[in-house]
């Protein structure tokens, strides 16, 4: 049985409605150009190709996730079409056949699905938030000399700050697994390694995964500098727009992103059984 890495940003909401926020169709203003970007549909693809599952199964009304123990993000079921009671029934069967235990993703405007897994007894976990700018908004920075790289292979130290963090094999699985354009990232401060990140691009979308800084380099502008580099990359191989998606309770990462004016642009969150381990 698969258990869920704990997780400082988790939540119950207590009430059993949908969540309050929405992301309404977002355009980014930077240096008085304004530059549409992408919707949620396309977001959620690019999420779900730059980080993907060890294997999906279509059984509508939801798209089932093996993720082979790579997180919640690849192993939660998501919903495809209208969902009814007996659904929600067959979706626990099938996954518990998995090996783990009932998890459903839900995008921030899917208030009936909600409601019905409130009444199952499903609490809900990590709000989360996708942010995104034009890939400009953040490739016009210089960077400072020797402060990110991106590279494929990851090293080992990189491996290391990984770990540190909490994503482990099985998460540095999941970025194996991505099949198209993709980078790893190391950032530095005070001629130290201080963190590792992973970016891939999918269509004209570059998404930021498992950005992961060294608690004795935080504060320092190594995020910073390795968002940038990231988007150098991502431009360099035809993108047009960065995207990362993180919690709402992350306020330190949201703060950050805010201040690259990365709007929010989509919203999701999970329903996770009462009970189960996450």
């Amino acid at each position: 049985m698969t258990r869920w890495r704990n997780c400082a940003s988790c939540f119950q909401k207590p009430d059993r409605h949908a969540p309050p926020w929405t992301a309404a169709p977002a355009r980014a203003i930077t240096h008085g150009v304004t530059d549409d970007l992408p919707n949620p549909d396309q977001l959620f693809a690019a999420l779900a190709a730059t980080w993907p599952a060890a294997a999906q199964t279509h059984a509508p009304p939801f798209l089932l996730r093996d993720g082979a123990g790579g997180g919640k993000r690849v192993s939660a079921a998501s919903v495809i079409g209208p969902v009814g009671p007996d659904d929600i029934a067959n979706a626990e069967i099938a996954m518990a056949r998995l090996g783990h235990p009932p998890l459903f993703s839900l995008r921030g405007n899917l208030g009936p699905v909600d409601a019905l897994l409130a009444d199952r007894g499903y609490r809900m976990v990590d709000p989360t938030v996708i942010r995104a700018c034009p890939v400009g908004a953040l490739s016009r920075f210089d960077l400072p000399r020797l402060a990110a790289f991106t590279l494929w292979e990851p090293l080992e130290i990189m491996r290391e700050i990984w770990a540190e963090g909490g994503i482990g094999p099985e998460r540095m699985a999941v970025m194996a697994r991505v099949t198209g354009p993709k980078t790893a990232l190391l950032g530095r401060s005070q001629a130290r390694a201080a963190g590792a990140g992973f970016v891939a691009l999918h269509g004209d979308i570059a998404m930021v995964h498992a950005l992961e800084i060294r608690a004795n380099a935080r504060r320092q502008g190594a995020a910073r500098h390795m968002m940038i580099a990231a988007a150098k990359w991502a431009q360099s191989h035809g993108a047009r727009h960065m995207a990362i998606a993180v919690t709402q309770a992350n306020g330190a990462a949201n703060g950050l992103y805010t201040s690259l004016n990365m709007p929010v642009c989509a919203t999701y969150h999970y329903r996770i059984k009462d009970g189960a381990d996450e």
